[in-house]
């Protein structure tokens, strides 16, 4: 009886250890969650009248960041090669918030691969906005396939859209932000933009591309008083991977498992609106692992190689 009786007393003793430790774990998690909310809804109030061109705006990341940023106050100007999607993405920025603290979206029809013509098309939107506060280079185009099958034109089409068209695009927008001596440029890489993996070289290739041009970009902008942000994101839930190119220039047409299972892409827009508005250099958004991968291929660059030989084995 004894032995039950302190049984039952161990077990309350260890009941109430571990609701005091619940505790003291809970109060500081919900004190740093409180005061993040409040950080970035104080953040977000500095994104208010600023006027923003998205591109790839059409659908995918790129809508959820219209949406993310209209909501903010901004005025959004949408970009991407799809019109009518493009109307789509303003009827329901219109119908779906308050327009009384935004302004109306502009509808931008704009092609990144088509490289001379993207002079002209940032000047019409200079005469209908006056100024350009915020650049998100989002569009872009993914790719599945290996290096030895996979056509130079694919090479070529992925470094056009991904690489040149965001640089053409920059460099069109930059003397009015120069003018101005305000402004921030947002580059949407991937974690594929700081370690490559087999299958992606095109994509990657572009994405590093990007990177190293953002680095160099951002040092020689910054006594105009320009921002840069390079957002580096894991997979995330969009149809990115149906429309990927393969070897052979066609669609891809799958939706990959990891597409599949990525980050919402509603939360990567809110973190990206929250990294924009601290004006932070740099974001990785995505999971532990790929973070992990990350500091393997700086530390232990052997070790990374060696981990990429066996993902790329076939099974």
């Amino acid at each position: 009886m004894r032995n039950i009786v302190s049984e039952i007393k161990d077990m309350s003793v260890w009941r109430i250890l571990a609701a005091v430790c619940a505790s003291v774990t809970f109060v500081p998690f919900s004190i740093f969650t409180a005061y993040d909310a409040m950080q970035r809804r104080r953040l977000k109030h500095r994104l208010r009248d600023k006027v923003v061109l998205i591109t790839g705006a059409s659908s995918g990341l790129g809508e959820a960041l219209a949406h993310a940023f209209y909501q903010a106050g901004c005025r959004v100007i949408l970009a991407a090669r799809r019109e009518d999607e493009l109307q789509r993405v303003k009827n329901a920025l219109l119908t779906t918030h308050n327009t009384k603290v935004t302004h109306p979206p502009v509808v931008l029809p704009l092609d990144l691969s088509d490289l001379n013509a993207l002079p002209g098309k940032i000047a019409k939107v200079l005469e209908i906005v006056d100024r350009i506060d915020i650049l998100i280079n989002n569009g872009g185009i993914s790719y599945r396939g290996n290096v030895l099958t996979t056509s130079v034109d694919v090479d070529i089409k992925l470094m056009l859209v991904n690489y040149f068209g965001q640089v053409a695009l920059t460099k069109a927008v930059l003397p009015s932000m120069i003018e101005k001596q305000n402004g921030h440029i947002v580059a949407i890489s991937s974690v594929q933009g700081k370690i490559a993996i087999p299958y992606r070289s095109a994509y990657a290739a572009s994405k590093h591309a990007l990177q190293a041009f953002c680095d160099t970009l951002r040092s020689e902008v910054a006594s105009h008083n320009i921002n840069v942000t390079v957002v580096s994101p894991g997979y995330i839930r969009t149809k990115l991977s149906l429309n990927a190119l393969t070897g052979s220039g066609q669609a891809y047409g799958v939706m990959d498992a990891t597409t599949e299972s990525g980050s919402p892409a509603e939360k990567v827009a809110e973190d990206i609106l929250h990294a924009v508005a601290a004006e932070k250099k740099e974001l990785i958004t995505c999971p532990f692992l790929p973070r992990i991968a990350i500091l393997i291929r700086t530390l232990y660059p052997d070790l990374y190689f060696w981990l990429m030989k066996k993902r790329a084995k076939p099974h």
